[in-house]
């Protein structure tokens, strides 16, 4: 695989400067990637650019954050041209719009983890193992999990769609330059991120550190890969596990405080969240709040993306939303409330000099009661008692909506409820693929009239570019996948 192949250098050139305890360590050796790991210290630094790595934006610094929603129906566009259109109208193919930077940069990403894995068992099996670097083996080997989730999600079809398909190759060591690894199953992919997650557990703390990966979100992961393979009650005792076990490490916002949580970092609903700094992983003008800005309202944002029709009257259902405080009205008019400042401090000021220095919050505790509701519902027995007191935790912060019980809760309260709670953070298009619901696009907002010739308005899962082709770069670098290459592309 091209990136992945070429990549084998060195890997602490990305772990840049300190910013608090985040970077506070350097590393014993600034050799080549295999040996230059040699102790705990070393690993910490290796798991410092690994999470910096992850907020590029080709990853969750911008891009596959974007892509949930630009294509899943809550996102519409005012112009084509801005950026990122391409999601929006699925302009994809493999020499055009096809946004290999996914591909490219999470490989990137599980090759720095396989080569941190390989260094800590030269040092364990020399007999100088530790419990810090069985941590960040831990940390690691979650990351890796989380990393195979997102690549088979964005290139292969949805678990109980046809588990038999192509997935995405399966690497678990460096590669050496010759190799041409070919795709395993989603079957076969969502095997290996469950291996890596339980492999993971016994190393991680339950303590809660900010910036890192912990126990508790290793089986956040495994309670949401758990509910994407319909296993409902394993995703329930996931779920419940976080949820009932972690001793007030975390706790759902108040009401009042919902909105002012989105002006500071690690706050009690976080699990995991990739720090941003401005001098280290701010993307400013190129970040995630900046494409959701308003045309115009700081210099710099150019109204990429806004809310659409559709998500404003699902969270219109309830006028004191707590959720519409991080909305702002949009280039449309001083009333139609479609941006979102979700990731620019909400006030533009948040708890740092930059308005796009935001940390990306990845896993929030709310996300873990909306897993429990769902799997709650969907038991061979479903416990609808359960389902209603989940949801509802979260469906508080709509107060004027009447709460769920166990004779009223479905599962389109659910769906609904993830759409307000999840707005902008990547979640709504694998939401609707997973569960076979179809999409319906906001075209007629567009105006001036921009014609979309590359999808209908209503697509479902069945659309062949509801699943990214593999590049043609990707394709010429690594000639057995070629026959591998996604249907129709």
């Amino acid at each position: 695989m091209k990136k992945i192949e070429l990549f084998i250098t060195v890997l602490v050139i990305v772990l840049l400067a300190s910013c608090e305890d985040f970077l506070d360590v350097k590393p014993s050796n600034a050799a080549a990637a295999e040996t230059s790991i040699t102790n705990a210290a070393d690993a910490k630094v290796a798991i410092n650019g690994l999470m910096r790595k992850m907020a590029s934006s080709d990853y969750y610094g911008r891009n596959f954050m974007i892509y949930g929603d630009a294509k899943g129906g809550d996102f519409a566009i005012r112009s084509q041209g801005r950026g990122l259109d391409a999601l929006y109208s699925f302009n994809h193919s493999a020499s055009s719009n096809s946004f290999s930077g996914y591909w490219t940069q999470i490989y990137h990403c599980i090759l720095q983890v396989n080569n941190l894995i390989l260094n800590i068992a030269k040092i364990e099996d020399a007999g100088n193992g530790s419990a810090a670097l069985s941590d960040y083996k831990g940390q690691a080997l979650t990351a890796r999990a989380l990393m195979y989730f997102d690549l088979v999600r964005l290139y292969g079809k949805p678990y109980d769609m046809d588990k038999s398909s192509y997935g995405v190759p399966i690497v678990l060591e460096p590669l050496d330059a010759s190799a041409q690894p070919t795709r395993a199953s989603v079957e076969e992919v969502y095997t290996q991120i469950l291996t890596d997650l339980d492999a993971a557990a016994p190393f991680l703390s339950k303590n809660k550190v900010n910036g890192y990966i912990n126990y508790y979100a290793n089986k956040s992961i495994r309670a949401k890969v758990n509910l994407y393979m319909e296993n409902y009650s394993a995703a329930l005792a996931d779920a419940e596990e976080v949820i009932l076990t972690n001793n007030n490490k975390y706790a759902l916002y108040s009401n009042a405080g919902w909105v002012a949580s989105w002006s500071t970092q690690f706050g009690t609903e976080s699990i995991l969240e990739l720090a941003v700094y401005p001098d280290e992983a701010d993307l400013r003008t190129a970040s995630l709040g900046y494409y959701l800005l308003r045309l115009g309202k700081v210099t710099g944002a150019m109204g990429w993306f806004m809310a659409s029709d559709y998500f404003l009257a699902r969270l219109g259902q309830d006028a004191a939303d707590v959720r519409w405080g991080i909305m702002d009205y949009d280039e449309t008019s001083t009333s139609r409330f479609g941006s979102c400042l979700k990731y620019t401090g909400v006030d533009l000021k948040g708890d740092k000099a930059s308005i796009s220095a935001v940390n990306i919050k990845i896993i929030r505790f709310s996300e873990i009661h909306l897993i429990a509701a769902e799997a709650a519902l969907n038991l061979t027995v479903p416990d609808k008692v359960k389902a209603a007191q989940y949801l509802n935790n979260i469906r508080k912060r709509a107060p004027t909506l009447p709460l769920a019980t166990d004779a009223t809760v479905t599962m389109d309260m659910i769906v609904d409820e993830r759409s307000k709670e999840f707005f902008m953070e990547g979640q709504r298009f694998f939401d609707m693929m997973r569960l076979n619901r179809p999409v319906e696009l906001n075209d007629e907002f567009i105006s001036p009239a921009v014609v979309i010739t590359h999808r209908e308005k209503i697509i479902d899962r069945t659309f062949y570019k509801a699943i990214l082709p593999i590049s043609q770069a990707e394709l010429d670098a690594n000639p057995p996948i070629a026959s591998q290459q996604n249907p129709q592309y």
